[in-house]
């Protein structure tokens, strides 16, 4: 069995792939720390052959969760940013500084569409491009959802905020405080990814959104776009209306080669 594990900075997620036929056994999701428990947080490592990670976590989460790993299993793949991967050329100019989440993203959105707009909706919003040749062509980042919902919380005393909350009409005007927040962020964050996809992207292109937050950013999102709930950017979910497993399938696959299984 092969773990894929994907280190966030809030919230970690992991899934448990036959090594031979590739079927996903179970996945899951736990807050993201130091200390795992194999068999609670994640699953019972004495069934693994492989671990596959991707991290974006502080350096001490991914110190511990590496030395726990390779004390239990033999092979522990850790994924880095780099100059070129699966046809993709990496646009920064220290391709390791590039957050290795936007980079499997880029690396995935390439291998299910060629030249894509990959966008990430996590504790921060990443949209990165990626040219139809594989040149990357660098990105932008906005604060997530939640994270613009704490700082209006924590900057304004009297708005009554619900960081939980949901709204069903989040394109409407908001009819009491808590809806209009809620709106007003969702409306902010769609509004961006429209803005940035029209200014950079070839409207001839796809979209693509991952992450927690992808399935509600995307319902706002115009053209070619979509959602997906996945491991660090392995489950990824293009959107043309049609939800697609042997897509999202190819997509962690492929990103998988990259982070060095």
């Amino acid at each position: 069995m092969i773990l894929d594990l994907d280190i966030g900075n809030t919230l970690s997620k992991w899934r448990l792939k036959d090594s031979e036929s590739s079927e996903i056994r179970s996945r899951g999701a736990v807050w993201t720390r130091e200390e795992w428990r194999p068999g609670a947080d994640i699953p019972d490592l004495d069934v693994v052959e492989a671990v596959r990670i991707s991290s974006v976590a502080r350096a001490a989460v991914l110190e511990e969760t590496v030395a726990l790993l390779r004390s239990r299993v033999r092979h522990v793949h850790v994924a880095h940013s780099t100059h070129e991967a699966l046809g993709v050329v990496n646009g920064y100019e220290e391709p390791g500084r590039l957050g290795v989440d936007r980079w499997m993203g880029a690396l995935a959105g390439y291998q299910l569409a060629g030249g894509c707009c990959a966008v990430d909706c996590g504790s921060a919003i990443t949209i990165d491009f990626v040219l139809p040749g594989g040149t990357h062509l660098g990105g932008f980042i906005i604060p997530g959802l939640r994270l613009m919902k704490e700082s209006l919380k924590l900057g304004t005393r009297n708005v009554a905020i619900d960081p939980d909350s949901e709204a069903d009409a989040l394109l409407e005007p908001g009819r009491r405080t808590v809806d209009a927040v809620n709106h007003g962020i969702y409306m902010a964050a769609v509004s961006a990814i429209n803005r940035i996809y029209s200014e950079v992207c070839d409207q001839g292109g796809c979209g693509i959104a991952n992450a927690a937050d992808g399935w509600r950013c995307a319902c706002g999102i115009t053209g070619r776009a979509g959602a997906s709930c996945g491991v660090a950017g392995y489950g990824i979910w293009r959107i043309r209306g049609v939800f697609s497993n042997d897509l999202r399938r190819a997509c962690r696959e492929n990103v998988g080669r990259a982070a060095g299984a």
